[in-house]
């Protein structure tokens, strides 16, 4: 199967109480996910814009940032990320990630059940 660039979904909102909004663009939609997860998205945040806190609960997350620098909170601490760098928020964890820099933040974000 393949999913053409000029094809795929997306959708641009407020993120668990974050500033600004979220742009996602859908890699695969979770039908193509062998229900095995629910995201698989390219994700675009201007400066100051965040995925705000929030935990998973029988599923995790995994973000590879692609462009870009931030701030990832990782369980109530916050740390720096860049270009290359993979976050992992395992079930029953707590994470957001803000743009905290000057250009535009590119990441892919994947979500896996857990269960």
């Amino acid at each position: 199967m393949i999913y053409r660039a000029d094809a795929l979904d997306g959708f641009e909102k407020e993120m668990f109480g974050g500033p600004g909004a979220a742009k996602f663009t859908k890699i695969v939609n979770e039908d193509g996910l062998a229900d095995k997860g629910r995201l698989f998205s390219h994700v675009h945040l201007k400066p100051g814009c965040a995925v705000g806190s929030h935990k998973h609960s029988g599923e995790m997350e995994i973000y590879y940032v692609l462009k870009g620098q931030g701030t990832y909170n990782d369980n109530g601490t916050d740390m720096q990320v860049k270009a290359g760098d993979v976050t992992v928020c395992n079930d029953g964890e707590v994470h957001g990630i803000l743009n905290s820099g000057t250009d535009d933040m590119e990441m892919i974000a994947l979500i896996l059940f857990t269960k």
